[in-house]
């Protein structure tokens, strides 16, 4: 029995990935990772996510008061 694979379309699965809207977002979380990564150093966060307790998709600020240090698992768990 053989299994028919087909090629993904990049291009496609991309797009929403690379609007500008989104493009600002992942800028603001990564911004709020590298600034708690000063805060409380990089050893402290292996293995786990700068949380938004407010999600910039909902409006939420991308101000330290609004950060919490979550495990991976338990941060992408909750936003699906």
């Amino acid at each position: 029995m053989s299994s028919t694979h087909t090629k993904a379309d990049y291009k496609k699965s991309t797009h929403y990935e690379d609007s500008p809207e989104q493009v600002k977002k992942r800028e603001e979380r990564n911004k709020a990772r590298y600034q708690e990564e000063k805060m409380v150093g990089k050893k402290a966060l292996q293995g786990k996510d700068v949380d938004h307790r407010d999600p910039l998709r909902r409006g939420g600020t991308n101000k330290p008061s609004n950060w919490r240090i979550r495990t991976v698992h338990s941060n992408r768990g909750d936003n699906r």
